[in-house]
């Protein structure tokens, strides 16, 4: 790559070393491989307090993802499944999102979202990874064609690697995505638009 692509990785749980977050590092870990410049923002990263547009002060942790994501050329969503949909804690931290939306780039505009949903079976992971893809939607970023999910009562990770060589597989081609993506985006500005 002649310039450095930047990718933040943003999701997990409250809980070090869960599913979903080994899942987001492996993906992260394939990107930082291809040259780009990542950053994870994890479950204590994302302990932030609920969002209100009615308060214009942010916390710190709200502040460095702001930037964080204003600075990204591309994006890694990994939700657990809650209950058939987007944990409360990635939710949370997409709705602070609100606050780019008067940037240059608002909300996602022109960054290639990867999205990785985690269940403890494949209904939630499905229906997660259905949601994170509607919410990229929303924030008018562009997903990846390939999105994983992660059945975490049969997949499990060891060691920085998805112990399912074909999840693994989906993981590392989702993150060359990305890295792609948002290279030719930054090279050619065809994503830049609002």
């Amino acid at each position: 790559m002649s310039s450095t692509v930047r990718i933040v990785g943003i999701g997990g749980s409250p809980r070090a070393g869960s599913t979903a977050e080994q899942a987001l590092r492996v993906v992260l870990a394939e990107a930082a491989r291809l040259g780009a410049e990542t950053t994870l923002l994890g479950g204590p990263d994302l302990d932030l307090p609920l969002y209100d547009p009615a308060r214009p002060v942010r916390s710190p942790a709200a502040r460095r993802l702001i930037q964080e994501v204003l600075r990204a050329d591309g994006v890694v969503l990994a939700s657990p499944a809650y209950h058939g949909s987007v944990s409360g804690l990635v939710k949370n931290a997409l709705d602070h999102l609100e606050d780019l939306s008067d940037a240059d780039r608002p909300y996602l505009s022109g960054r290639a979202v990867g999205c990785v949903a985690v269940g403890h079976g494949w209904q939630g992971a499905l229906s997660t990874m259905a949601a994170l893809r509607d919410i990229t939607h929303a924030l008018r970023g562009w997903p990846t064609p390939l999105g994983v999910a992660v059945n975490s009562a049969a997949v499990p990770f060891e060691a920085g690697v998805c112990g399912d060589p074909r999840i693994q597989g989906q993981l590392v081609a989702m993150a060359g995505q990305i890295v792609e993506f948002a290279a030719r985006a930054a090279f050619t500005g065809s994503l830049a638009g609002h």
